[in-house]
C-alpha cells in the first residue's frame, strides 16, 4: 500500500502516533546512521534501525510475557517478552528499557538490580501486508526481586507467567500464544 493509500483510506497508518516519532537508523553493526520517522522504518521493505527485548524473570526463573494490546499496529495481540521498544538518540539500551518497563507495566527500577545487555542480534519480519521489523535488537535481562505490576492496558493486553527453558523446549504446547519473532529469536539464541 503506498502513503497516499494509507492516508486517503483512514487505515492503520499516516495518522498513527508513531509518524511523529523518530528511530535511530543504524548499519549492520548498530552505528547510527541518523533518525528515520518511526513509521517509515515500519513501512514498506523497512529501514534497519536501533531497538531492544527485555526479557523479565521472576526468582523462580519464570519469564513475564506480555500480550501486546489489540490495538497494536504489528504483531498486535502477539506475546513479546516482556517489553520491546527502540531507544531514543542519546539513550542508552539500559535507560531506554527503564522507562519501558515503567510505563508498560509500573515496573520501577527499585524492584530489581541487576539489567544488563546480553546479546545483540539483527532481524528483518514482515507483519501480514501491515509493516515489516528490520533491527539490530538488543536483549536484556533482569530479575525481579518484588513482582507486583500495574500493566497500561493501552500497551498490554495480557500478562502470563511461564517456565522459560519449559517454553524454549516445548514450542507446540504454547503455539496459540503466537509468540513475536523478536522475541523468539532471543530465547533461542540465549537457551541453544
Amino acid at each position: 500500500m503506498s502513503s497516499d493509500d494509507a492516508s486517503a483510506g483512514g487505515s492503520p497508518g499516516y495518522d498513527h502516533e508513531n509518524a511523529r516519532q523518530d528511530v535511530i537508523a543504524v548499519d549492520a553493526d548498530d552505528n547510527e546512521q541518523g533518525l528515520v520517522n518511526r513509521l517509515d522504518a515500519h513501512t514498506g521493505d523497512g529501514i534497519r534501525h536501533r531497538a531492544f527485548t527485555a526479557l523479565v524473570f521472576d526468582g523462580d526463573g519464570r519469564i513475564l510475557l506480555a500480550q501486546r494490546a489489540a490495538d497494536k499496529r504489528l504483531w498486535d495481540t502477539y506475546w513479546d517478552g516482556t517489553v520491546a521498544s527502540h531507544p531514543e538518540r542519546g539513550q542508552s539500551q539500559e535507560d531506554a528499557t527503564r522507562q519501558r518497563l515503567e510505563e508498560e507495566l509500573g515496573i520501577t527500577p527499585d524492584q530489581y538490580d541487576d539489567l544488563r545487555v546480553t546479546d545483540k542480534f539483527e532481524y528483518k519480519r514482515y507483519y501480514l501486508n501491515e509493516g515489516v521489523e528490520h533491527e539490530v535488537c538488543a536483549v536484556l535481562k533482569l530479575t525481579l526481586d518484588e513482582v507486583s505490576i500495574d500493566p497500561d492496558p493501552g500497551e498490554v493486553g495480557g500478562l502470563l507467567w511461564a517456565d522459560y527453558r519449559h517454553l524454549y523446549e516445548h514450542p507446540r504446547l504454547y503455539r496459540q500464544l503466537r509468540l513475536c519473532p523478536w522475541f523468539e529469536i532471543a530465547m533461542r539464541r540465549d537457551l541453544e
